[in-house]
């Protein structure tokens, strides 16, 4: 039987509960979870495997140590930043990961127990339900390094809180604490960091005891709202690579690792 076998993977951890509930952890706690080229891969395939497993009915995903995924790792960027061919596979794997969360008929939390940024919160807002702590920090984050929102933004941003405030969001590149991203109906429930996973394992066991064909078909059915998105997605992870290609990223990269505002000159 095929389904979510941990030596084939690096950075995720698996945890398989009894009650047919798989708990994801990403870990890479020592650099606050941030994708590098494999944890990217393993979070972008992660999700055929979840729905392969027969004995998984449902998957919780979060984060080890204080964060859930500081988005992606700037060493990552910088190998990226003007590569074609590493850009163009790239782009294969990021559309993966939002499409395979998308057809995975099994029910999906995300459990945002800290930091959410780029990648990370990519994964933490295509759950199907997504906890979050009241003081946990996310942002899109592109913006901030000079690169397109893409990854997930046009897909599911509109849907979940609007086109205003996701326009503001993506734009600025703003910060928002949980509560906030509660209030506007970016994530399904916030509440105190301590009670995050306890909650989002509740609720992923009350989906395990109910009926499992009809809760796939009715994640199936309202995600065709995401689908007819779709168009809008491909658009964003072509003109996101494409950025890759440009001099900003570069000096984006340079400035959050140099702590300061960027300059970018166009």
């Amino acid at each position: 039987m095929s389904g979510l076998e941990q030596d084939r993977y690096e950075h995720l951890r698996f945890e398989r509960r009894e009650d047919g509930v798989a708990l994801i952890t990403i870990d890479r706690p020592e650099r606050m979870n941030a994708t590098n080229e494999r944890l990217h891969a393993e979070l972008a395939g992660v999700w055929r495997d979840v729905a392969d497993d027969e004995a998984v009915r449902v998957a919780v995903v979060t984060g080890a140590g204080r964060a859930f995924s500081a988005g992606g790792d700037l060493e990552m960027v910088q190998r990226m930043a003007g590569d074609y061919r590493r850009v163009a596979a790239m782009a294969g794997e990021a559309a993966s990961l939002v499409t395979n969360m998308l057809d995975c008929e099994k029910p999906i939390v995300s459990a945002i127990n800290g930091t959410a940024v780029g990648a990370g919160l990519a994964v933490a807002l295509m759950a199907d339900i997504s906890v979050i702590a009241e003081d946990a920090r996310l942002t899109d984050g592109h913006l901030r390094l000079g690169v397109v929102a893409g990854d997930h933004a046009a897909i599911v941003w509109p849907l979940l809180c609007g086109m205003a405030k996701a326009k503001y969001y993506l734009l600025t590149a703003d910060f928002i604490d949980g509560r906030e991203a509660e209030r506007i109906g970016l994530v399904s429930k916030c509440v105190p960091r301590e009670q995050v996973l306890e909650e989002a394992l509740d609720i992923a066991a009350r989906l395990a005891a109910g009926p499992q064909q009809a809760a796939r078909w009715t994640k199936r059915t309202l995600n065709h709202w995401l689908r007819a998105a779709i168009p809008a997605f491909d658009a964003s992870v072509a003109y996101e690579m494409l950025s890759f290609l440009g001099e900003d990223v570069e000096e984006g990269a340079r400035a959050i690792t140099e702590r300061r505002p960027p300059r970018f000159e166009r």
